[in-house]
């Protein structure tokens, strides 16, 4: 890790099972990562955790003294979009929990998948119930510390709400532009939605787009992952960078973006400690100064 603050903190996403601090920050100090993300709960499961206050408190302290900026990504089951009411009403809790685990942790974003329509719903209907059940969650973030709930576009799979960058348009516009709004894109599935970041220039397309659909600043985070799959592929299939389709000169160009200025980027990517600490050092490689 390194306190020194850099144009772009390159961390990843790291385990804690057995403690946040514990393992999370040993961990995330082997792979060489300038920034963290965990899970707060068992991310395939509604089962929520109190957690432990001295490792929050440990983590809040250590994540402050090295400057590494952490996120918690919220379970996947979550599903606003979803027809079924027992799952819209174990999203909002356990958005909920996650947004309040966020704020204990010292926390600076949480990222919820965006979802999509089901039960044979159309996708007006399913984000107006996305309206009725997200905005008053923005609503309640009202306390400094709260940290911004964090919109990740999906890989398309499915009646996807949002996965092409223009979908966050209608996303935000249900939900009025909240202030406590943000994105983070993950690489992988914009690319499997249909996004060809192998050709030149179109990641800067892609991230002038997605300024102009959302506006500025509103990119917090990136999930720097390649993709097994192709482009257009729908198949959320998370690579090493560089042992998939996109590339490494992708990644650079993304990095090189004013949009991406002081945006951290995050690798969930296979391959153990060593696999994850390649990564880490090559987006580090292709980060300019």
């Amino acid at each position: 890790m390194t306190v020194q603050p850099q144009r772009n903190a390159i961390g990843g996403h790291v385990p804690v099972a057995g403690g946040l601090a514990a393992n999370g920050i040993p961990y995330a100090e082997e792979i060489g990562a300038e920034s963290v993300q965990v899970f707060t709960a068992n991310p395939r499961s509604w089962a929520t955790s109190r957690g432990n206050p001295a490792q929050d408190e440990e983590f809040r302290r250590l994540c402050r003294r090295l400057d590494v900026p952490a996120y918690v990504h919220a379970p996947y089951l979550i599903n606003f979009g979803s027809h079924n009411e027992e799952t819209a009403e174990r999203s909002v809790a356990s958005l909920s929990h996650s947004l309040g685990r966020g704020r204990e942790i010292g926390a600076n974003g949480v990222v919820v998948h965006t979802g999509s329509a089901t039960g044979g719903r159309t996708r007006e209907a399913a984000l107006d119930q996305v309206r009725a059940l997200v905005l008053p969650l923005l609503d309640g973030l009202t306390h400094p510390e709260d940290p911004p709930l964090l919109l990740e576009p999906t890989a398309g799979q499915g009646f996807s709400l949002c996965s092409q960058v223009a979908d966050l348009g209608p996303y935000f516009d249900a939900l009025d532009h909240h202030p406590r709004l943000g994105v983070c894109l993950d690489t992988c599935h914009v690319f499997a939605a249909g996004h060809d970041l192998t050709v030149e220039g179109e990641a800067t397309r892609m991230l002038d787009l997605l300024v102009e659909t959302v506006g500025p600043g509103r990119l917090q985070l990136v999930h720097a992952n390649d993709s097994k799959a192709g482009a257009g592929s729908r198949l959320d299939r998370h690579e090493n960078i560089g042992a998939g389709h996109i590339g490494p000169a992708a990644f650079g160009e993304l990095l090189a973006h004013p949009a991406t200025a002081g945006v951290p980027f995050v690798i969930e990517t296979p391959g153990g400690k060593e696999g994850q600490a390649a990564d880490v050092a090559l987006l580090k490689s292709l980060r300019k100064p």
